[in-house]
C-alpha cells in the first residue's frame, strides 16, 4: 500500500508593499488662490505643523458658514439707513429749536430703531453646527 502524500499546510503568500489605508481619499478639490492667499495659507499650515491638505481639511471641518442676508433683512438695513438720515435731520433741528419740541418725534425714531435692530439681531441666521 502506498502511503498518502503528506499534506503541507497552505502558506499565506505575503504581498509586498505598503499596507492598504483604512480611509482612502479618492477625490481632489482644486482651489485657485492669489499669491498673497497662498503665502498666508502656507504660513498657517506651517505654524500648525500640518501639510496644506491636512490644514485645508481641518479648516473646512471647523468652518462656520453664515447665510447671506434674506430680502427682508436687506429691507430692514435700508430702513435703518433711512432712519439714520432722519436722526441726523432731527439733530440739526434740535440744535436750532431745542429738544423739548422734538421729544415725541425722537421717541418714535428710537422705537423704530429698536424694532429694526431686534429683527436683525435674531439668532436664526446662525449655523446649526456651532
Amino acid at each position: 500500500m502506498e502511503t498518502p502524500p503528506t499534506q503541507r499546510p497552505k502558506q499565506t503568500v505575503k504581498k509586498g508593499g505598503r499596507p492598504r489605508k483604512q480611509v482612502r481619499r479618492d477625490y481632489t478639490l482644486v482651489v485657485r488662490l492669489t499669491e498673497a492667499e497662498r503665502l498666508l495659507i502656507t504660513g498657517k499650515a506651517r505654524q500648525a505643523g500640518l501639510s496644506l491638505s491636512a490644514w485645508f481639511r481641518a479648516s473646512a471641518k471647523r468652518a462656520v458658514v453664515v447665510a447671506r442676508l434674506r430680502p427682508e433683512e436687506l429691507a430692514s438695513l435700508r430702513t435703518l439707513s433711512g432712519v439714520a438720515n432722519n436722526l441726523n435731520q432731527l439733530t440739526r433741528l434740535a440744535h436750532r429749536e431745542g429738544l423739548l419740541p422734538l421729544q415725541g418725534i425722537c421717541r418714535k425714531v428710537l422705537d423704530q430703531l429698536h424694532h429694526i435692530l431686534y429683527q436683525l439681531g435674531r439668532n436664526d441666521r446662525k449655523s446649526d453646527d456651532r
